[in-house]
């Protein structure tokens, strides 16, 4: 820990508890260091017994309910602008209203409603390419995946040309560029999913960041001119099966509306065999192709095929919101910081019938849970005596399946100034399996969160490990994400996997059986059989976590160097204009 660091800590738990004879303005001690390493004693002893019996209102009957209600068949899945997400933001309103919370949507309302385009491609049954006197058909659903990237009702691509673009990354900061200015309008671009990962002082090796999400691809191919993108699947790179992508892109496919980003006719997917058999029809071997991507000088590889496809779309447009519970601050001066909670209330709606028949996909976990564990922190905020001295915001945001859109745009539109805004913690999924010795936060090392949390896991008897399952990208796929893109320091909190009383290993099993086949499926179901007793300790790390960035002088700040830092230095000097 630094000494800068260190000095922070000491504000933040001195505004926490009060720290005796300890002002954020003296140097680190040995003594400080020691105080500091039970912040829940310390703040009991700071005249704030309340704080920890206000912890103990996060419960397994009521964080349960919530669990058992929004994943219920009821609500349909909670599919963005469907009639169980209006019910369930409608519910979920109702609990924010009967803690006590304020609104804090727009208007004295509770949500911030925001404009969805839903784009439901028809997706052709085969899908075929040609060249070098060889054609190729491939089968939807089996080997490949494909929507719409336009919003129009026809989407077509002619003769267009399939180009091999590696991993499709530009990162001046690595010195690498898989374009090299080659012409690629009007082409197809195939690329390799994740980012080089054999280096850890290259893309953070195994730590998969924004440049291996999908997303990223999909927008750098539509930066470059290119028609349309197909991004090879394995499990490995993506971090789970390819019937994840089958039922989340399939049928509407949600979007804001379309403002002057460039945009493609196409996005898809496709299976490693198909794209192997595609490689090998131009006379090239995959394997050959990702090696010569592994090394900065690749440049694209034009394959000599072709290919055209037209699609139907059907396009509408539905609304859905954020439900936003406020709790105002009681510091004249710094009420007008905030410190967010989040989570998202949605998830896929009703599609296709697994083996069962079921057509629900009713998002127990994922994130019924995560709801509710932060309607648990709200309820113990709520039971302080005195509010924190920054208010507190709870934010369920909507759309997070279809791209993080209700915090996307959140984060263009903040209810707070964005150099205001103090902290994000983030929850998506909760621990549904027992007491666990750790805690997993997703960003560990990215900013003074860290040490916070840390401590406070401490006193718990607990540790905090990184991101577990590291090549997933799980900090670019949850909304802490686009609380981060504009420089809010951020954390995802997520459950751990070394448990109390079970076999080394077991955890890990667990967190495995449920992305492999649970995750985006029918299956995903609430399970009263499940222990809550490790998400109330996780609840109440985060309700700890959260008051003390709350009620100390200073704000966290990102660690130097992190690529969020310069969003951030802008955006708290804009507000000092």
């Amino acid at each position: 820990m630094t000494r800068k660091h260190t000095a922070l800590l000491v504000t933040i738990l001195a505004g926490l508890a009060g720290l005796a004879g300890c002002s954020a303005d003296e140097p680190a001690t040995e003594s400080t260091e020691a105080a500091l390493s039970s912040p829940i004693a310390v703040a009991a002893a700071g005249g704030n017994p309340a704080a920890e019996g206000a912890a103990n209102q996060i419960t397994d009957e009521y964080m349960r309910e919530i669990i058992a209600e929004i994943s219920s068949d009821a609500y349909e899945g909670r599919g963005p602008g469907s009639a169980g997400d209006e019910k369930a933001r409608q519910y979920l309103a109702g609990r924010m209203e009967e803690l006590g919370l304020e609104p804090g949507g727009e208007d004295g309302s509770w949500e911030q409603l925001f404009d969805l385009v839903g784009v439901n491609t028809m997706q052709p049954p085969t899908w075929t390419f040609e060249g070098h006197d060889k054609s190729l058909i491939l089968k939807q659903w089996d080997q490949y995946m494909i929507n719409s990237d336009v919003h129009e009702t026809h989407a077509e691509v002619s003769d267009a040309e399939v180009v091999f673009v590696g991993y499709g990354i530009q990162a001046p900061e690595y010195d690498w560029d898989d374009f090299k200015d080659a012409d690629l309008d009007g082409k197809i671009l195939l690329i390799m999913n994740n980012d080089p990962d054999w280096d850890p002082d290259l893309f953070a090796g195994e730590t998969r960041l924004w440049y291996g999400r999908w997303d990223y691809k999909y927008q750098k191919a539509a930066d470059q001119g290119a028609v349309g993108a197909i991004i090879i699947h394995t499990t490995p790179s993506a971090g789970y099966p390819f019937q994840v992508l089958q039922t989340s892109n399939t049928g509407v496919q949600f979007e804001l509306p379309a403002g002057d980003e460039a945009r493609k006719q196409f996005d898809a997917w496709m299976i490693e065999d198909a794209a192997r058999e595609l490689v090998a029809m131009a006379g090239m071997d995959l394997d050959e192709l990702r090696e010569a991507a592994y090394n900065r000088d690749f440049e694209p590889v034009p394959l000599g095929i072709t290919t055209s496809i037209a699609m139907d779309v059907e396009i509408d447009r539905v609304q859905s919101a954020n439900v936003l519970g406020l709790i105002p601050g009681s510091d004249t001066e710094l009420k007008d910081e905030v410190v967010i909670y989040s989570a998202h209330h949605d998830h896929l709606g009703i599609g296709p019938a697994n083996e069962a028949g079921d057509t629900i996909y009713n998002g127990a976990f994922d994130n019924a849970s995560g709801v509710a564990l932060v309607m648990g922190i709200a309820k113990a905020m709520m039971s302080l005596p005195e509010a924190p001295r920054r208010s507190v915001l709870i934010a369920l945001v909507g759309a997070e399946e279809q791209g993080l859109l209700g915090s996307k745009y959140y984060a263009g539109n903040p209810t707070f100034p964005v150099g205001n805004i103090a902290a994000n913690i983030n929850y998506d999924g909760g621990n549904v399996w027992g007491h666990s010795h750790d805690v997993t936060f997703v960003g560990l090392g990215k900013s003074t969160i860290d040490q916070l949390v840390e401590l406070i896991a401490g006193e718990q008897g607990r540790v905090i490990t990184p991101d577990q399952f590291p090549s997933k990208g799980s900090f670019y796929r949850s909304d802490q994400f686009s609380f981060a893109r504009i420089g809010v320091p951020a954390a995802y909190l997520d459950p751990g996997t070394n448990f109390v009383d079970r076999p080394e290993g077991w955890g890990k099993k667990q967190v495995d059986h449920y992305t492999e086949v649970n995750y985006h499926q029918p299956s995903d179901e609430y399970d009263p059989n499940w222990n809550l007793d490790g998400m109330i300790r996780d609840a109440q790390l985060g309700y700890w976590t959260g008051l003390a960035i709350a009620n100390a002088d200073e704000m966290p700040v990102w660690n130097e160097g992190d690529e969020f830092e310069a969003a951030r230095l802008e955006a708290l000097a804009a507000e000092e204009d």
